[in-house]
């Protein structure tokens, strides 16, 4: 269970797909980006509502056991009586994942009129989504009707998944963000600019009026770019040993999720998503149960 809620800040909203990943040596863990988004925003004491969708079946009562262990809100989460739960079967090549995402799953149909509902219910000070959910038609149209339910300022968490996820849907996902977090392949497909990631960035965040937007580049750090210049960088940071980098990506999200609602400088925000996002490829899988962890994340990082 994880521990003390600052009920001071703003609600997120999290929306998207949940599933397990399934890897080489039989286990299967609780995945899928917006998931550990909103698993790791209450670790950090915020209230995330996750609004998603999962099969009647045992991995999704497994789901929503989880998230009620975790104290994260369960009133988003819809069941599906026809779709299975999400799967991917995750390969590993030196450390790093390649992705089987398995069709027609419940997270493809997530319900509009219920996803609205639920999301209307408080006010929100964000909403994060990715790309992979929207490549179900229905639940496209949630995304659209919890947009307007919350009239939130939207981070974008981008994530080309051939066939799954295109580039002209990624660029029209764009137009309606405020932030958009990518990594370097992903902006160079983007902007069809092979240059610095820097003079990149401040292109994409031009065509599409964004506030920001965040470059993950690996071992070597991130940048967070606006309109005008480069804002921030940080270098990268010394960690242990990696087990895998399965979710480095989200927990890097997240804490520029939680950075934005409590108003924390862009370098500062960007140090410390590098400093979690190392710990995260610590352990096996995308999300971590230990509290301790995610209570010294932002302690550390002031």
């Amino acid at each position: 269970m994880q521990g003390r809620t600052d009920a001071s800040l703003p609600r997120p909203v999290v929306f998207g797909e949940v599933l397990f990943d399934h890897f080489p040596d039989g286990s299967a863990v609780l995945g899928g980006a917006p998931f550990n988004v909103a698993w790791h925003l209450r670790g950090f004491g915020l209230e995330p509502l996750f609004v998603s969708r999962v099969g009647d079946d045992e991995r999704g009562r497994e789901i929503a056991d989880a998230m009620a262990d975790w104290t994260l809100d369960v009133s988003g989460l819809q069941r599906d009586p026809d779709r299975p739960t999400g799967e991917v079967r995750v390969a590993l090549t030196d450390g790093q994942p390649t992705f089987d995402i398995l069709a027609d799953r419940a997270y493809d149909a997530i319900d509009p009129g219920t996803a609205a509902a639920a999301a209307s219910a408080r006010p929100a000070g964000l909403l994060y989504h990715g790309t992979l959910a929207l490549r179900g038609r229905t639940s496209r149209e949630a995304l659209a009707r919890v947009r307007e339910a919350t009239d939130a300022p939207a981070f974008l968490d981008v994530n080309l998944r051939p066939p799954w996820t295109g580039r002209d849907d990624v660029l029209e996902a764009l137009d309606g963000a405020r932030w958009a977090k990518v990594n370097e392949a992903e902006l160079l497909d983007l902007t069809g600019e092979d240059r610095e990631p820097g003079p990149a960035a401040r292109t994409l965040a031009e065509r599409h009026d964004l506030d920001a937007v965040i470059v993950t580049l690996g071992a070597d750090g991130a940048i967070w770019s606006d309109r005008q210049e480069i804002r921030a960088s940080a270098a990268a940071v010394e960690g242990g040993d990696i087990i895998d980098t399965v979710g480095a990506g989200d927990a890097f999200a997240s804490v520029c999720i939680a950075g934005l609602l409590r108003g924390m400088t862009a370098e500062r925000i960007l140090q410390t998503a590098h400093r979690f996002a190392v710990e995260i490829c610590g352990i096996r899988g995308a999300v971590a149960r230990d509290p301790d962890l995610y209570r010294r994340v932002f302690r550390d990082g002031r």
